[in-house]
């Protein structure tokens, strides 16, 4: 074959490839054909699943409702409020502003028997000061309020003592300057040279609670290196304030915890550390360990998920519908997450589903840590939700959600994209079956959920809040927790609490409590309630003829009668794998069977505090 042959061939491949390419390129853009059922279905769903304006009486308040509410109140002469950002415990200052959440009667008389709107209201709560007191007031109605009334004594029964209320910034502020300037100098050689201080190196993280009685207010703080990760940087001292007085003057130090020795006074360890009657410490620099750097480089790009045909789902305001699925949300910054007029279907199966609260209870052998409870809505844990990361606490493809919240600050904070939403593959089969017989048959269905999520960081844990939507109308809520472990310096017997997690640390014993409001109508709001399970019993085996007995599983019910509410105990029971509710109306006759809904715990309950405690009315 001469050249020119060979170069008339070659030039007919090259042509023949880059047509090729290009014919791929253009089927792989090509959208195929919708079938038509798919097209009518989706028709369908648009027309019986319509966004309304209902669910706002749910919805958080805006900025502009924040500073209605703080205005006309800064108005109310009596309350002599003050508005600054340095307020002082002696000052009457709003602490918190968000929804007051309208009572379930008249909401539902609104939303399903087209009833009047209940009116948008504010709770507000103020720190008293002046006359030691805190006061949770409504205000209302919103856009203009022109009332306010006390709900202190309808919400608690009682009025609050001015020493229950949750340490702010302002007073932290106080506690660390008070270490800082009058107690660290009496120690000045101890923390230089057991600690390497030099005046900014040290982080603190507060033990809980404050006492064993009402009233009490002296926290225990824990001494850590201030590097990325100080949670895993103890040091090796512990000191207990009492910051009980509005006068940071007042402030006194009551145990200091050195090296697994207590001390009386920062005088008394400074004496004993001088005249060489302790056991010291010595100072040596802390391996940065506990970092978030990477360990090693990426390792490519991980496989990602994405919406083919355009998003199933659709979010208006503060309301999500997803296929047969519609819900109200919001977030409130004491309690976190909630989600209102959940309905499946068109029928409402939950009028109510929430975070209530989140308890983290450690066990040690230091001070700070061995009676810690941390009971995170004193902290506030829709307040430390944050801006969430595309590609990492949430899918690129989420749809992501702005909140506002007024908290221990003197203006409203604005927090990007702190809830993402979006459809998610299980990367399982929802349901399926292959049989080859008989008859050969397939059919199974992929599991595609709608998750609505946030994500709070409450000090060194970070908690996942999931609310998961699955096609069968099952419902899921769950919570990851990740972070970083609280630690303790190791001391002689540590181990019997933990296990050393790196050089004088101790990853401690603990564990977390997560509590949720589940408020379900089962066609109705009054049901039966009632528990299942099954054990094995033994039966005579007639269908053997009567030969020997054998194993048979027998269902395990309880029985609660009519109630609105499950009380704490029930599910408790490692017999009891499920709850029922059915509604107590009797069914008519002829129809099918009553409409129930199933609960299913998936934790187990633990009672670590006897009952009869001082650390519960603590």
């Amino acid at each position: 074959m001469n050249s020119t042959a060979k170069y008339c061939l070659g030039l007919l491949l090259l042509a023949s490839l880059i047509a090729n390419v290009v014919f791929i390129c253009m089927q792989a853009r090509k959208t195929p054909e919708v079938p038509k059922c798919s097209r009518q279905m989706a028709a369908g769903m648009l027309k019986t699943h319509m966004h309304d304006s209902k669910s706002l009486i749910f919805s958080d308040l805006s900025a502009e409702e924040h500073t209605v509410v703080k205005e006309y109140l800064m108005k109310q002469t009596d309350l002599k409020l003050t508005d600054s950002e340095m307020t002082t415990l002696f000052d009457d200052y709003i602490f918190l502003i968000e929804l007051h959440l309208p009572e379930k009667e008249l909401a539902l008389h609104y939303l399903d028997r087209s009833g009047s709107k209940p009116p948008r209201e504010a709770k507000v709560v103020v720190f008293h000061g002046s006359r030691d007191q805190i006061v949770e007031y409504i205000v209302g109605p919103l856009p203009k309020p022109t009332y306010h009334r006390d709900n202190t004594f309808k919400r608690y029964g009682r009025q609050l003592q001015y020493s229950a209320r949750p340490v702010t910034r302002v007073e932290y502020g106080y506690v660390f300057d008070f270490l800082a300037t009058k107690e660290f100098p009496k120690l000045s050689r101890v923390l230089q040279e057991s600690f390497g201080y030099n005046g900014s190196n040290f982080c603190f993280v507060e033990g809980m609670p404050r006492g064993l009685k009402s009233g009490d207010r002296a926290s225990w703080y824990t001494v850590f290196r201030k590097m990325s990760g100080f949670y895993l940087h103890p040091v090796g001292l512990e000191i207990r304030v009492d910051h009980s007085s509005k006068d940071p003057s007042g402030f006194k130090v009551l145990k200091i915890f050195y090296n697994g020795q207590y001390f009386n006074s920062s005088e008394d360890l400074r004496d004993k550390y001088e005249r060489g009657t302790i056991k010291k410490i010595v100072y040596q620099p802390s391996e940065d360990y506990a970092s978030l750097k990477p360990r090693r480089p990426p390792s490519g790009l991980p496989p990602q998920q994405h919406e083919m045909r355009g998003r199933r789902y659709s979010v208006q305001d503060n309301q999500v519908l997803y296929l047969d699925w519609g819900f109200a949300f919001g977030l409130s910054s004491l309690t976190g997450m909630y989600l209102f007029d959940i309905r499946f279907k068109g029928e409402r199966i939950a009028y109510e589903v929430s975070v209530q609260e989140a308890i983290a209870m450690y066990g040690s052998n230091t001070p700070a840590v061995m009676l810690t409870k941390y009971v995170d809505s004193s902290f506030g844990i829709g307040r430390l939700a944050h801006e969430l990361v595309r590609g990492v606490d949430c899918p690129y493809h989420a749809t992501f959600v702005d909140t506002f919240r007024y908290l221990d600050t003197s203006r409203t904070k604005h927090y990007r994209n702190s809830i993402c939403i979006f459809e998610h593959n299980m990367g399982r089969p929802l349901r399926r079956h292959f049989s080859d017989f008989f008859i050969n048959d397939y059919g199974g269905l992929a599991n595609s959920v709608l998750i609505i999520r946030t994500i709070t960081a409450i000090a060194n844990y970070d908690y996942i809040w999931d609310f998961v939507f699955y096609q069968n109308g099952a419902m899921e809520v769950r919570v990851f927790a990740t972070g970083f472990i609280s630690s303790a310096y190791l001391i002689d017997g540590s181990l019997r609490y933990g296990h050393q997690v790196a050089k004088n640390t101790l990853g401690t014993l603990h564990t977390h409590f997560v509590n949720f409001k589940a408020d379900l109508d089962v066609t109705g709001r009054c049901c039966v309630v009632g528990g299942g399970g099954a054990r094995c019993v033994r039966q005579h085996g007639a269908c053997l003829g009567g030969q020997g007995r054998g194993g048979q599983m027998d269902p395990v019910g309880s029985f609660r009668g009519v109630t609105g509410r499950i009380s704490p105990g029930l599910g408790a029971s490692p017999t009891c794998a499920y709850l029922q509710l059915t509604p107590s109306r009797p069914p008519l006759p002829n129809l099918r069977p009553r409409k129930s809904e199933r609960v299913v715990p998936n934790s187990y309950h633990l009672l670590l505090a006897p009952t009869p405690s001082s650390l519960n009315s603590a």
